[in-house]
């Protein structure tokens, strides 16, 4: 009887002990699982920040939203959920655009190593899978990229439309022939000239436009002489020619190549010295086929380390001056006007304003709403190379878009870096296309407005109204929180079709719409609320309330 008693005992004490154990694990275990979890990092807005990822030091997350290369210098790749802008090229200094894009630049960003390839600034990784190190950096352990790589860059031009006329203004980054060394400005070496000579002709072959502005060439008619044989070379058929200016030196100039099958100029270019000479040129095109006429102004303004932007704005006036009597000319009579070059500054900035505020459209603005850029500076986008033209070119214009050969690329393949012969990285500028389609005759007028400023789900509609149009106008829109916060990134608005009446034309806002892009779709439908609405249009921003109820 003891003897059972016993065992029986004992059996229940080793069931108890095996319990206990296999509880102990499985409290170990849930107590070590947040050590092992994937944690699901989620950015709605731009109120995020890296300051979230503290407490995650040493886990795994994955990123829902695409993350961004903003820098790739020598390797080293600088990501976030939003890409870096100058604050000067989003807002003007002292503003809430300003203020706003600095705090994203400095909270919102992160080291991230562990990348496997070279990659370009603009490329994105959708669904990051990385390990935290510390707030400010983590290390990749997978992700889809997605972007313009170079072979995407080859095989196609920026979409510019249905034109007749491709303009082309490019900062060569001092393509010197003659003047060669490190007391000049250009290659220190025949050889080092040879490898730039390679890379620059192979980027305006893959370009092939009609009209050249070319900014940073040497003095004197060596080194755009050799530009204008190489394009003659390489591309068949075309006929290209350049302006004999009589300058010798061994500094900067700014100067035009044209294909005189395809234009002739009026006349030789008029020029304005004031601040620095052969730097800001214009002549007037005339289309051999239709006799349609343009006036192209070509421009390289001070660097931004030599004087202040005064200096500048001086010579956007003298600019604006210059074209002013030049449109007025017996032989030119003309006011179609496009405004082309490296002004040295960003696009909020006073000099700008000085074409701005005289009637002319910002095409970079006008295109591409607050994204556009053209330049890289402290791994900051940027446009210094500017696109303006007045109200009666910007309605024959097809289509305007920086060519991004260069700024996104690293530094390292440079001419006198690196061996390579590709045409990246063939200057610091990328080259800034214009498509014209030359037709006096067209008018165009059309105010954008919404149906209703109350929204009760998550739709609202869009209109506009035009006389006569060809295409469709290119208008952005995006949504601020009333708090200035921006949740849904600028959009081109691809209009659904015509309703009620003719010359009205509509877009909705909700998940129906098949020409919404998914990443807006993610923001519908929105929160009660009151929200901004701002639409992007030649270059301006027309503002609308609405409330979410």
């Amino acid at each position: 009887m003891h003897n059972s008693l016993f065992f029986c005992t004992f059996v229940a004490d080793l069931i108890l002990i095996h319990m206990k154990i296999r509880i102990s694990l499985f409290a170990m275990l849930f107590m070590a699982l947040p050590m092992f979890a994937q944690v699901h990092i989620t950015i709605t807005d731009s109120t995020w920040s890296t300051s979230e990822l503290s407490s995650l030091v040493g886990q795994t997350v994955i990123f829902d939203a695409p993350i961004v290369v903003s820098s790739n210098a020598n390797g080293n790749y600088t990501v976030g959920p939003w890409r870096r802008y100058h604050p000067e090229n989003q807002g003007v200094a002292g503003s809430e655009e300003y203020s706003t894009t600095v705090r994203i630049n400095s909270a919102t960003t992160f080291s991230l190593t562990g990348i496997s390839g070279y990659h370009r600034c603009g490329e994105k990784i959708y669904n990051l899978k990385a390990k935290v190190n510390s707030s400010n950096s983590l290390s990749m352990i997978d992700g889809t990229w997605k972007g313009d790589t170079r072979s995407d860059l080859e095989s196609r031009l920026p979409e510019l439309g249905d034109y007749r006329i491709l303009v082309c203004a490019f900062n060569l980054e001092n393509y010197f022939v003659k003047n060669l060394g490190p007391e000049y400005l250009g290659a220190n070496s025949y050889a080092e000239h040879q490898q730039q000579r390679k890379k620059v002709s192979k980027a305006l072959k893959r370009i092939n436009a009609d009209i050249y502005g070319l900014v940073e060439l040497e003095q004197g008619n060596d080194a755009i002489a050799e530009i204008t044989s190489d394009l003659n070379k390489n591309l068949p058929g075309r006929n290209y020619k350049y302006f004999n200016d009589g300058t010798t030196g061994s500094s900067q100039k700014v100067d035009f190549v044209y294909d005189a099958n395809v234009v002739e100029p009026i006349g030789t270019p008029a020029e304005t010295n004031v601040e620095l000479s052969y730097r800001k040129k214009m002549v007037c095109f005339r289309e051999k086929a239709t006799g349609e006429k343009f006036i192209f102004s070509i421009n390289h303004f001070k660097s931004m380390n030599t004087g202040g932007a005064d200096r500048r704005e001086n010579e956007a006036k003298a600019v604006v001056k210059l074209y002013n009597s030049y449109r007025q000319n017996a032989n030119i009579r003309e006011n179609d006007v496009l405004f082309m070059g490296d002004f040295n500054c960003y696009a909020m900035t006073d000099p700008v304003f000085v074409f701005l505020n005289n009637g002319m459209i910002d095409l970079h603005r006008a295109y591409h709403a607050d994204s556009s850029y053209s330049y890289m500076f402290g791994g900051l986008a940027n446009y210094i190379d500017h696109a303006i033209s007045n109200e009666t070119l910007y309605r024959q214009i097809t289509g305007m878009a920086a060519y991004h050969i260069n700024s996104d690329e690293d530094d390292k393949y440079t001419y006198d870096k690196s061996s390579d012969e590709t045409m990246f990285r063939c200057s610091d500028h990328d080259p800034v296309l214009v498509g014209l389609k030359p037709d006096s005759t067209l008018s165009q007028s059309f105010e954008p407005y919404i149906s209703n400023d109350i929204m009760a789900s998550d739709s609202v509609g869009f209109y506009y109204i035009y006389t006569t149009t060809t295409e469709d106008p290119v208008i952005y829109f995006d949504i601020y929180t009333i708090n200035g916060i921006r949740i849904c990134p600028p959009t081109r608005i691809i209009y659904e079709g015509d309703i009620f009446e003719s010359h009205t034309k509509y877009y909705s806002l909700n998940n129906n719409n098949p020409k919404l892009p998914d990443e807006v779709k993610a923001f519908l439908p929105l929160p009660s609320g009151l929200y901004i609405l701002h639409f992007y249009y030649k270059g301006q921003i027309v503002s609308h309330k609405l409330i979410v109820r």
